[in-house]
């Protein structure tokens, strides 16, 4: 299985699971469910497991897919809490060609294709979707927009000091290539053996593309039936929708 020793996480996996709400897993849930009935699914870049976990509470078989090792350890744990069996893979969502299952579902959320650093690396992901998906299978997945990266994310700050466990300042950036965004997250951790704080600091780029940009490589990759959404399927998209919901069919 390929991996990368560059994993983005490697240093602050577990604090970096804390950062999104988990109230949006849940709406992540509500989408799958909404279009499927439980059957065996692969999560690619699901990291520490947690919409893995809430599927498979569901009756879903569930694959995670995921590049970070420590990402991974935490999706074992999370499973282990919930007393729920996760298969576990570590690999890159860009070539897993010799992970030869395949699946009827495959969901990506979370920003996890957002993080692929060009066009060629999303479309190399996108034929590794198809390539794992049987006949008829469905793809679910979700990317932020052009809109959220340009606008929501314009001289973007947040400092989190509620929690002395969990210091954080959070900074965003323009990117350098159209449609991304670098963010500065840095963590503060309190070392007793200095009595004092450790700053654990890494810089995570995301980049994304026009709504067309995505039909046109679906499309090419072979795959139709392509609906987009927002609102996690609830609504139809605005010039100002944040993140887009895509659902295509393997034919």
């Amino acid at each position: 299985m390929t991996k990368n020793i560059n994993d983005n996480y490697t240093t602050f996996a577990a604090k970096y699971d804390r950062l999104f709400d988990s109230d949006m897993y849940q709406d992540w849930l509500s989408y799958v469910t909404q279009y499927t009935t439980p059957t065996n699914v692969l999560d690619l870049g699901g990291g520490a497991g947690r919409l893995g976990v809430l599927l498979a509470e569901h009756q879903y078989q569930v694959t995670v897919l995921d590049l970070s090792p420590d990402m991974l350890s935490l999706a074992q744990t999370h499973a282990s809490h919930a007393n729920v069996d996760l298969t576990l893979l570590q690999a890159d969502m860009r070539e897993f060609s010799d992970w030869s299952t395949a699946y009827p579902l495959i969901v990506s959320f979370a920003d996890a294709l957002n993080y692929l650093p060009n066009i060629a690396d999303l479309e190399a992901a996108l034929i590794q979707v198809f390539d794992h998906l049987t006949d008829g299978g469905m793809f679910l997945f979700d990317v932020i927009t052009p809109y959220q990266i340009n606008v929501g994310y314009d001289n973007y700050y947040y400092n989190n000091d509620d929690d002395p466990e969990n210091i954080l300042m959070w900074t965003s950036f323009a990117g350098d290539e159209m449609n991304s965004v670098d963010h500065d997250l840095k963590f503060f951790v309190y070392d007793e053996t200095i009595d004092g704080f450790k700053i654990m600091r890494e810089i995570h780029h995301e980049q994304t593309y026009s709504l067309a940009t995505y039909e046109q490589l679906l499309a090419k990759v072979g795959f139709q039936n392509i609906e987009v959404s927002a609102d996690f399927g609830r609504d139809d998209i605005q010039e100002d929708t944040t993140r887009w919901f895509f659902k295509a069919v393997k034919p």
